[in-house]
């Protein structure tokens, strides 16, 4: 993983660019599609059949999700495929489910129960 960027050096520009990578993950459907292409790449059809929701949804949250960087897209015939493109998202995700991990571990060792 890379060093932290000094957020006081960050330009307005900058700045926005990462809220933008932010904002692509506040949706819990995108981080289910994320989730599901973490195994490798799939079809709009599989995605929708995987996560359970409509084609359009779907279409909507994967471009978003394209725009913002994370993904890759490849068009084979009328197939639709999406990957991950940058796979350091997951490095994101992991940061912030050890960190809620963490959190909850604490509040539940203060009320005397045992977490797995």
């Amino acid at each position: 993983m890379t060093k932290p960027t000094n957020k006081s050096n960050m330009s307005l520009e900058a700045l926005e660019l990462v809220a933008e990578r932010f904002k692509a993950l506040s949706e819990p459907i995108r981080l289910r599609i994320l989730q599901e292409l973490h195994e490798g790449e799939m079809s709009v059809s599989e995605i929708t059949q995987k996560i359970e929701s409509s084609q359009p949804n779907v279409s909507k949250h994967l471009k978003l999700l394209q725009d913002a960087g994370l993904l890759a897209r490849r068009q084979e015939a009328n197939t639709v495929y999406y990957s991950i493109s940058d796979k350091v998202i997951f490095d994101i995700c992991e940061i912030v489910c050890n960190s809620l991990r963490e959190k909850f571990s604490a509040k539940a060792d203060a009320l005397g129960f045992k977490l797995k």
